[in-house]
């Protein structure tokens, strides 16, 4: 098996800091309302297999705005519903022109197996319980527009996380500044080995321990026939988890609050807090562009 194709991004565990804060450094340059035709000429490939609304768009928007061309392949109306294999489609997608190709999927490795076999930069928009990289390096990207430095940073992540990609490429690329994790969920949503996957890493099962002294506060996602596989009724995880006006006071007062979406208010957290001054939560998806323009740029060699 080869490897990889130079460009490709398909995970955050094992980048280096180094290559991290070169993306950010990146996104910073770039500014969807002024284009520059870096990619004109270049063919982005969006393969989505789940659904999605702010990856997919974002990535479309950030390809558009450096000139490339855009196309959108859903595993719903294609070939893949007729039992298509992912390499298969791969290969095809290659052969009409494809120059990077953007794939989310069920699967965790779906995105890995694209790119041993191809010739053009996979980008990874969510494998799986794997990863959502581009995710983690927005959500990287946001924090940074409100505090100083990563390193130090104090967070806490409260919700799912067992099944969270969003929250594993998050811990990954925080660890590698010295960040002070801390997660809070039940515990069927809790992962056993969680303690074992960086340094600085903590686990409680009290939002209120979570939050307090915390520089930023992520909720995570909760879906509800998930919860129902729980020991919990959905009024348990409201009363003992849900992100309130008083709980979020446990945390600095300059904290700010992180959601990945989509947000199911009422559950996660209250109407009040969702949209609170210390919300971020619209903001990340709007730096979901740039991030994903720096992405794309440098898959295709246009980073400078």
């Amino acid at each position: 098996m080869n490897k990889a194709a130079r460009g490709s991004l398909l995970g955050i565990e094992h980048l280096e800091a180094k290559e991290i804060l070169s993306l950010l450094t990146q996104a910073r340059r770039m500014n969807p309302l002024k284009p520059r035709p870096l990619l004109r000429n270049k063919r982005v490939l969006l393969l989505f297999y789940e659904p999605s609304t702010r990856t997919r768009a974002s990535f479309e928007i950030a390809a558009k705005s450096m000139g490339a061309m855009t196309t959108l392949v859903l595993s719903s109306g294609s070939s893949i519903e007729k039992g298509e294999s992912l390499l298969d489609t791969a290969y095809t997608l290659r052969a009409v022109g494809a120059d990077v190709m953007v794939i989310r999927h069920p699967n965790a490795g779906a995105p890995l197996l694209m790119a041993t076999h191809l010739d053009v930069p996979v980008i990874n928009a969510g494998d799986g319980m794997h990863e959502h990289p581009t995710q983690a390096l927005l959500d990287a990207y946001t924090i940074l527009r409100h505090k100083k430095t990563l390193t130090c940073l104090q967070m806490a992540i409260v919700g799912d996380i067992y099944h969270s990609r969003v929250a594993r490429s998050a811990i990954h690329l925080l660890s590698k500044f010295g960040a002070r994790i801390t997660l809070c969920g039940p515990p069927e949503f809790l992962p056993d080995m969680a303690t074992s996957l960086a340094p600085g890493l903590h686990i409680t099962r009290t939002v209120e321990e979570a939050v307090r002294g915390a520089d930023a506060v992520m909720v995570l996602r909760v879906q509800k026939e998930r919860l129902a596989g729980t020991k919990l009724r959905l009024q348990d995880y409201i009363s003992r988890y849900q992100l309130t006006t008083a709980r979020l006071k446990l945390a600095k007062r300059d904290a700010i609050l992180m959601h990945p979406g989509p947000i199911i208010r009422g559950l996660e957290l209250t109407w009040e807090v969702a949209d609170c001054p210390q919300s971020v939560i619209v903001e990340e998806v709007h730096n979901g562009v740039p991030v994903r323009m720096a992405i794309l740029a440098k898959a295709l060699g246009k980073a400078n």
